[in-house]
């Protein structure tokens, strides 16, 4: 898995735990000591509002992340 950040952009995530597919990734977060990604970034699911947080954005850590393929990105949580 040495893909680089922006090899991410434009793969859709799916959860394995139950098949979901969770959205496609947003953003990466990495180490800046390390230069290591240590986690990705998928819209939060909106068919709710909530008043009290606008960000309900999913962070899947690095470990959570199974298989990195052409298009998709498995990983379980």
């Amino acid at each position: 898995m040495g893909d680089k950040g922006l090899d991410f952009k434009h793969k859709e995530v799916i959860n394995i735990t139950d098949g979901r597919r969770l959205g496609l990734v947003q953003d990466v977060c990495a180490d800046l000591g390390t230069g290591k990604i240590t986690s990705i970034i998928v819209p939060g699911n909106n068919k709710f509002i909530n008043l009290f947080t606008q960000n309900n954005d999913i962070e899947i850590p690095w470990q959570n992340i199974k298989c990195i393929g052409d298009d998709l990105i498995l990983v379980e949580i």
